[in-house]
Order: C-alpha cells, then sequence, then structure tokens
C-alpha cells in the first residue's frame, strides 16, 4: 500500500488538534492522539452538555485533559484553528462553512480512517458500494482468517464502516496481518489519493445517500476514491461487470482489474467485454455448477453454488467479491485458496440484521432486514425471500413487508415494482411512507385489491400491527428501505426493536 500521512504525522505530534464529532470513531481517536504526542486536543460536538455528561462523554474528556466545545454553536471560532489538524467525523460535510474557513486559514483536515491507514503496517483489502459491502467484507475476512488459520500465521482485523473503530488496535498490528475494512462514501470523501489501499472492491453504484450528496456524480467520484482517485493504484481491483459505472471507472485504472459477474452459465474462457487481456485481467463467474477464476485462459474452481448457505443471486455476487479480493494473485500471490473459501460457505449464515431470521411461532416467521437502507437493497431481500418461500418446493405466501425510515432522496419506483411482485402486505412507517405511498400508486402493477397497503407514522406501531396481521403460513419482514434515523440511532437499534416486537407475538 502506498504510505500517506507523513505531513499528518508530523502536525499531529507536538501540534494542537481538533476532533470534530465525538461518535465511535471520535473516542477511539481522541485517545490515540492523547497517547501519541498531541500537545493538545479539542473536542467539539453538536450534542448539548447535558446529553453528554449523560453519555459520560463530558467526565471521559476532562480525565484526559481534552478541551470540550458543545452545542448549538460548537464550530463557532474554528478558523481561528488555523494551525490545527481538524478530523472530521464520518457525517460531517467537508465544505461546511466553518470547516472551509480554518482549511483557508491554514487548518489541515484529515479523518481517523485516513490516520489508521497512514500507520497500520498490514495488508489492507478495502469494500465500498452502495449494495452488499456489509456481507462482502465480513465474508472477505472470514475467508482470510481461515486462510491465516491454515498457514499458522497473521491476524485478520475487521473495521471500518462497521465492528470496531481499527485505529485503538493499530500499534499491535504487524506486517502478516490483514485489516479488512468497509468504506462509506461518507469515509471516502476525503481521503488522499495517496492512501489507496493494498486490494480494493466496489460491489456496485447506484443512487443512494443522496440527501447527504448533492448529486450523483460527487457519489460515484466519492466511491471511486477507493482506487486512489486515478493517482495511485491498489495492486488489485475488483469491479461489477454489470455495473455501467464500473465499466466507465475501469477506462482510468491502469492496473489489473477482477471482475466478477452474476450471469449463469458463462463459459470457461469467459471475459467481459471491458477485460485488457495485456493489463492481466481476470474474471470471477458462474460456470457449471461452481463460482470459478479464469484468466482466459486457465479455469479455477473456486466455490460450488450448492455449499452457499445464503438465499439470493446478491449473496453469490458477495461471495464472488470476496473471492476475487483474496483469491486472485496480485504482486505475485493469492491471499486465500478455494479451501478456504469453502470453509467459510459451509458455516456463514450472514451477517446480523441482514434477513436474519429471529423468531418462529405457530408457523408464522420472522425476519429481520434491517440493514436493508436503501431501495436496492430491499428489492434484493424480496428477491431472497422469495427463494426462501419456494426452496425444496415450498409455498409459503410472499411477506407483510414494513417499509419506511429516513427518505435519501433517491427513486422508490423499482422498490414499488418489487413490492408488487413480491410482497403479500406492505406496512409503511417514517418519514419517507409517503413517498413509498405514493410510487406504489403510481406503479402500473399496483392492485390494491391484492397487496394492502397500510400506513402507521409511528414505528412502534407499524411493528406491531405488522406481526398482528400474520397467520400460520406467513412471514412478517422488516426491509426498510431507508436510513433508520428517523426514529433510531442506527439500523441495528431499528432491527433490535423489531426482534422485541417480533417476541410479544406467542
Amino acid at each position: 500500500m502506498q504510505r500517506c500521512g507523513h505531513a499528518l504525522m508530523s502536525r499531529i505530534r507536538g501540534g494542537d488538534v481538533t476532533v470534530l464529532g465525538y461518535g465511535v470513531s471520535g473516542r477511539p481517536l481522541v485517545d490515540w492522539l492523547c497517547a501519541h504526542g498531541a500537545r493538545s486536543v479539542t473536542v467539539r460536538d453538536g450534542r448539548s452538555r447535558e446529553e453528554m455528561e449523560a453519555d459520560g462523554d463530558v467526565a471521559r474528556l476532562a480525565a484526559l485533559g481534552v478541551r470540550l466545545i458543545c452545542g448549538e454553536h460548537y464550530l463557532a471560532g474554528l478558523s481561528s484553528h488555523a494551525g490545527d489538524v481538524l478530523f472530521r467525523t464520518p457525517g460531517m460535510r467537508p465544505d461546511k462553512p466553518e470547516v472551509r474557513a480554518a482549511m483557508a486559514a491554514g487548518a489541515l483536515l484529515s479523518s481517523e480512517m485516513e490516520l489508521f491507514l497512514a500507520l497500520t503496517p498490514a495488508t489492507v483489502v478495502a469494500i465500498t458500494g452502495s449494495d452488499g459491502k456489509t456481507t462482502s467484507t465480513t465474508l472477505t475476512a472470514r475467508i482470510l482468517e481461515a486462510a491465516c488459520g491454515r498457514r499458522g500465521v497473521g491476524r485478520v482485523y475487521l473495521g471500518g464502516n462497521i465492528g470496531t473503530p481499527l485505529l485503538s488496535l493499530v500499534d499491535e498490528m504487524t506486517a502478516d496481518d490483514f485489516a479488512v475494512v468497509e468504506l462509506s462514501s461518507f469515509q471516502l470523501i476525503t481521503l488522499p489519493p495517496q492512501c489507496v489501499p493494498d486490494r480494493a472492491a466496489i460491489t456496485n453504484i447506484t443512487p443512494n445517500h443522496l440527501n447527504w450528496h448533492p448529486d450523483m456524480a460527487e457519489y460515484i467520484a466519492a466511491k471511486t476514491r477507493i482506487f486512489g482517485g486515478g493517482v495511485y493504484a491498489p495492486a488489485l481491483a475488483v469491479l461489477n461487470a454489470q455495473d455501467a459505472h464500473s465499466v466507465a471507472l475501469a477506462e482510468r485504472l491502469s492496473g489489473p482489474i477482477t471482475w466478477f459477474t452474476s450471469a449463469y452459465d458463462l463459459p470457461a474462457d469467459y471475459r467481459p467485454d471491458t477485460v485488457r487481456r495485456t493489463r492481466g485481467d481476470r474474471a470471477v463467474f458462474v460456470h457449471g455448477d461452481s463460482i470459478c477464476l479464469s484468466d482466459g485462459d486457465a479455469l479455477v474452481p473456486i466455490l460450488p453454488l450448492s455449499r452457499i448457505r445464503l438465499p439470493g443471486r446478491h449473496n453469490v455476487e458477495n461471495y464472488m467479491t470476496a473471492i476475487a479480493l483474496t483469491c486472485t494473485p496480485a504482486d505475485g500471490k493469492a491471499l486465500a485458496a478455494p479451501e478456504d473459501v469453502c470453509a467459510v460457505a459451509d458455516v456463514f449464515t450472514g451477517v446480523p440484521h441482514r434477513l436474519e431470521p429471529v423468531y418462529e411461532t405457530r408457523d408464522i416467521r420472522f425476519y429481520n432486514s434491517s440493514i436493508d437502507s436503501s431501495p436496492t437493497r430491499s428489492i434484493a431481500a424480496l428477491h431472497a425471500m422469495r427463494e426462501l418461500n419456494t426452496r425444496g418446493g415450498g409455498t409459503r405466501r410472499d411477506p407483510i413487508v414494513i417499509c419506511g425510515g429516513r427518505d435519501k432522496h433517491v427513486p422508490f419506483d423499482p422498490l414499488a415494482e418489487a413490492l408488487c411482485a413480491y410482497a403479500s402486505r406492505v406496512v409503511l412507517t417514517g418519514e419517507a411512507r409517503d413517498r413509498i405511498l405514493a410510487a406504489l400508486r403510481a406503479c402500473p402493477d399496483y392492485d390494491p385489491d391484492r397487496l394492502p397497503v397500510t400506513v402507521i407514522p409511528d414505528w412502534d406501531e407499524a411493528m406491531h400491527a405488522a406481526c398482528a396481521m400474520a397467520q400460520p403460513g406467513d412471514t412478517v419482514l422488516l426491509s426498510p428501505g431507508c436510513t433508520s434515523f428517523d426514529a433510531f440511532r442506527n439500523f441495528e437499534e431499528r432491527g433490535e426493536a423489531f426482534r422485541a416486537v417480533a417476541r410479544t407475538f406467542v
């Protein structure tokens, strides 16, 4: 990996640092800064002092000797910190006027992720995308864990946008280790091009987070920074051959690419049209009954489809992403072998809150897919649920689906089409309920007699109502298609709320 952060480190040691936002990544960041030579650390946070006291943050910062500025005007006077390094929390826009003024005066804007990438000696494998990145990242880490266990060397650290912030663990990492990181567009948007990972993948790019990004152009540009912004390049890039944005991006990449596609029954010498043989591109695809890896000459079977325990074509693609990242030779070596992939597939049943079976009673099944925070994720969940309900010749009814949440300003028309095709009833809730309802009513396939829709603004009432509708043979599926921030701190809290409601129906 290209090493980044020399200027950053020289500014931190003996310098003044301001941390903008004291959340999940901010807490270990402040601890690290205080322990590694920053002269002064200031935390600025938009929460009130009472909220921060209730969370224990005021006492924690006081014990560290950290200055705290909080409340509605927490960014006031930021431009006076001209010599500071500013660490932005991922959810903060980097173009906030106060931040821009500080940078114009000489402040350096950075992030916890940039600092981690500057420090870690581990091999970094990074994944981003609009859909599937959490499962793909988790699978990649599990496969590398199996490989490290087989070889008897190396450890695997999983983090970034999921799990534990890795900065707190960086001092124990070695060159034999792997850091597998999921990266969001919020984390990538300010990442310097020289902070390119060793191996990186984009699962796909579809409209997402357009309530934060002003347009698709910025969203796409943020995602593609995982490949070094065209200035630097990872040892291996992984792209989706069926994603138009990824195909266009490939023209700007100079290094080798491994493509994946979930199109079935492809010939053994398959190569996507975008592959340039002189660059050493490879492809991961289904041939016969297995996921295979090919350079256009040799074909290596990796994973029989029958060993995948997760339903849905999208999960085949998630395995392909992980296989491409770990089994493709780059810099003279592959990181894992087919036997490592198979060992994971035999036991892996998914990540929490993603099509998670949480309860069954009186032949009623409850599935928590709270992680479905975009319409495309909910569409994939609906396809997978149809597969689950008809597997082995089963005839279970299509699910009762709970949708809604904070609107990310993305189209709901495709979700409406999927609901008309794959749901038996729909319960709409949260801020986006009216927009989803409008998309359903505008859908040519919508029939209110065949697909009853109930609108209940309150989340708790909506969950209870959906569960109460279920009869023996039904499935209740929480697949919101939106973020959770209209009513919950995160999708995990939303999923836990659904689990609690489901278990009241004995």
